[in-house]
């Protein structure tokens, strides 16, 4: 990489690491942050194919209690990294990218223990200030807590970005062929289970249908991705405007029905 793609994707890894906790413009996201990794080094097809499957894996990541998720930030940015490294663009490589982006991810549970560990003085040291009336001191300790953030995926990325290109090329080509197959096959049952929980979480005798209407069009192959998508907006838009409108007044018992005109007609079948 050159310098200002190195540059440039640090910055997009400070980035990444600051939504890692802010969640409002979504860097952290991998099909976001593997995007504009791909975009500033030249890759851009191959960077989202990568972050798209990182992301379906990382739709079933969540914090639970005091269990922490897997960190999604650097694992985007770290199969970005080292799928640039390697230099090796097709299906293959994008798969061990991939299936190095899960190790990684848990890895990143380390930096994050030892960045809120970290943030437990800074809120000391805020909660001073604020009995102060010092709010200027109060919002340097809040801006500190998110350099560290930042940081905390910055380090990680200038590491793999100062691994000799070469070095990456011939571990991946090192690695055996049942270990790469292997990985894949791993990582593609983690994507599904992923997706699964998400589904899970949104089933609903409402939303059903259109995961029906999905699954069957997603199988048309003369369908592009901007005609999947535009049938979804016009699907959302249907269930908007006919939620809008109430429910149809045929519910059981004579009421005057549900405010979910789909769920009403569900019901009467």
């Amino acid at each position: 990489m050159s310098i200002i793609s190195i540059i440039l994707v640090l910055i997009i890894a400070f980035f990444a690491g600051l939504e890692g906790i802010l969640d409002e413009f979504q860097f952290h996201q991998p099909i976001i942050s593997c995007t504009l990794i791909g975009l500033v080094t030249g890759h851009l097809t191959a960077g989202i194919i990568l972050g798209g499957t990182i992301q379906m894996m990382a739709l079933g990541w969540a914090n639970i209690g005091a269990a922490v998720a897997p960190d999604a930030a650097l694992a985007g940015v770290a199969a970005a990294i080292i799928m640039v490294q390697s230099g090796n663009f097709d299906t293959k490589g994008i798969t061990v990218a991939f299936s190095t982006a899960i190790p990684l991810s848990v890895a990143g549970l380390f930096l994050t223990m030892i960045v809120r560990t970290i943030s437990v003085g800074l809120v000391h040291g805020a909660d001073a200030e604020a009995k102060k009336g010092n709010f200027a001191g109060l919002e340097r300790f809040h801006f500190v807590a998110l350099l560290l953030q930042g940081i905390r995926i910055v380090i990680p990325a200038l590491a793999l970005i100062l691994v000799p290109t070469q070095a990456v090329q011939n571990a991946l080509e090192a690695m055996p062929a049942w270990l790469t197959d292997g990985m894949a096959i791993g990582g593609g049952m983690v994507v599904a289970v992923g997706y699964a929980l998400v589904i899970n979480m949104m089933a609903s005798r409402e939303v059903w249908p259109f995961f029906a209407i999905g699954f069957a069009l997603a199988a048309v192959s003369d369908l592009t991705l901007i005609a999947l998508g535009t049938i979804g907006v016009a699907l959302a838009l249907i269930y908007i405007n006919l939620s809008k409108m109430g429910g149809n007044g045929n519910s059981a018992g004579g009421g005057s029905g549900s405010t979910d005109p789909i769920g009403d007609i569900l019901n009467n079948y």
